[in-house]
């Protein structure tokens, strides 16, 4: 591709080993590739689709954790585990559910060299699972609300070229499973996990993310509706859903028979929620923030926040609850310490040289953005940590800006197609009507399908007389659109 070539990383490569040879404008596909491999995120294994994670990943998905778990506590759902195994008849029994994942459920067929009678599928979700064991535990209004989470992994056989993260046949996650005695409580809840899948993005991965709902073609099979976190890369210009939060309504309730004794004693159907985020997270945050030397991690979710050549530095960071480890490796060069830990997105580099001894100060370079402060010794600590905290916001707001700059309003399929071709994030009136997304994704096929990414909740004003963008008719919405991932 052109312009895809990293001349400065190759000139890098060739002095220190480390570098990249693809830049992020010029081939970002190669790009993503070789920044998660050569960040040590992860390793590539020999079955397609399958990854190891190394402790910088985990950090980060650790990270995570400690922040959604407490709070979906505070919500009081309780931790649980449901087999990885499912048998084909439970999976079978939601109609839509079964169709949607069909295509890249796998199937355990043998033990040893014989054959299994039945085949059994490994875990793409657990809505069935969970809803079969429901019609039997849930029986009066007492056993209601049902909250349940799981962390685990899940096995989707992906035929489309995988990515590491974002589309990979195994991945973790957690998975929340809940329900209710009422839609009220259901949709409350809905919307309390998304803001909790908002708040993981922006305040810890730096991303910025619209909240909105799905359309009927995108929403989860066998959901009543669908509410998502959309992130949306720049570069390539394609929207990413980032987690996703589901009102099933009744529709398992109906098909497992669950069913409870209300306070009347008449007999009643429950409302079922199930939502989750999983590992796609942290390549969303690759693809947002790295460059050409490598990934950037924003403070927060980074498992070495800083590194120095000093012991006693070191120390009184760690003390502090700052992560910061020193590197005092004798066989490499300054220029090549640099280069591993650019290339590691380790947020803040501590270099003392022989004037900052002098002047009893360190010099701290900054990975975002370059920048160079000399910082008294006396003060380390505090304005490290307060550098800390700038990088945080600072890779958010640039992150913003940059989203921001790509979101085109359109009214007609002129400018759609226009802003489309630019890679834009489409803000566009709808009329809502399925037939009508189709025929957009049909239309675009040509130059890379455009479909619905979300309706966002918090809607922009819709003038009287307002006509969809696509077909001419009233527009009930607006709607992002776009390529995505």
């Amino acid at each position: 591709m052109a312009g895809g070539n990293n001349e400065s990383g190759k000139k890098r490569m060739e002095e220190t080993g480390l570098g990249l040879t693809c830049t992020k404008d010029g081939n970002f596909g190669e790009w993503y590739s070789e920044v998660v491999k050569s960040s040590g995120l992860i390793s590539y294994y020999d079955i397609s689709g399958c990854y190891i994670l190394h402790p910088g990943a985990m950090h980060i998905w650790e990270t995570m954790k400690k922040f959604f778990d407490p709070e979906i506590k505070k919500m009081k759902v309780k931790e649980c585990y449901f087999p990885l195994f499912l048998s084909l008849a439970v999976l079978q029994k939601e109609k839509d559910h079964v169709e949607d994942f069909k295509p890249e459920t796998a199937l355990v067929t043998k033990s040893g060299s014989s054959d299994l009678e039945v085949p059994i599928a490994i875990r793409p979700t657990s809505e069935t699972i969970i809803s079969d064991y429901l019609s039997d535990h849930i029986r009066g209004h007492r056993n209601l609300p049902y909250k349940r989470n799981q962390w685990c992994n899940v096995v989707r056989w992906e035929f489309k070229n995988p990515t590491p993260f974002i589309r990979s046949r195994e991945f973790l996650w957690q998975e929340g499973h809940t329900a209710f005695a009422t839609r009220e409580e259901a949709d409350t809840e809905v919307l309390e996990i998304l803001e909790l899948y908002r708040r993981l993005y922006e305040e810890y991965l730096a991303v910025p993310v619209v909240k909105g709902r799905k359309s009927e073609n995108e929403k989860f099979a066998g959901a009543l509706y669908t509410t998502s976190i959309e992130a949306f890369i720049p570069t390539t210009g394609r929207g990413v859903q980032g987690a996703t939060s589901h009102c099933l309504g009744q529709n398992f309730a109906k098909m497992f028979d669950i069913t409870f004794e209300d306070e009347k004693g008449e007999k009643a159907m429950v409302w079922q929620n199930s939502w989750a985020y999983s590992t796609r997270t942290i390549g969303v945050m690759v693809m947002v923030h790295g460059d050409d030397k490598g990934l950037v991690l924003p403070p927060k979710v980074a498992d070495v926040q800083i590194t120095d050549a000093c012991l006693d530095t070191v120390a009184s960071l760690c003390d502090a609850g700052i992560r910061a480890e020193e590197d005092l490796r004798e066989n490499y060069s300054p220029g090549w310490k640099y280069s591993h830990w650019e290339m590691k997105g380790v947020p803040l580099r501590i270099e003392i040289g022989p004037k900052d001894l002098a002047n009893n100060q360190v010099r701290a370079v900054r990975r975002d953005n370059g920048s160079k402060v000399d910082i008294p010794m006396a003060d380390l600590v505090n304005r490290v940590k307060a550098m800390l905290d700038d990088i945080q916001q600072s890779m958010f707001d640039v992150a913003k800006q940059k989203r921001d700059a790509c979101i085109q309003v359109i009214r007609t399929w002129d400018e759609f197609t226009e802003a489309l071709g630019k890679k834009k994030l489409i803000l566009a009136p709808w009329c809502d009507e399925k037939e009508v997304e189709l025929e957009v994704k049909a239309k675009t096929k040509a130059t890379g399908a455009a479909k619905t990414l979300c309706s966002p909740l918090d809607q922009p004003e819709m003038p009287e007389g307002t006509l969809c963008f696509a077909s001419g008719k009233p527009a009930k919405k607006w709607t992002y659109w776009g390529r995505s991932y």
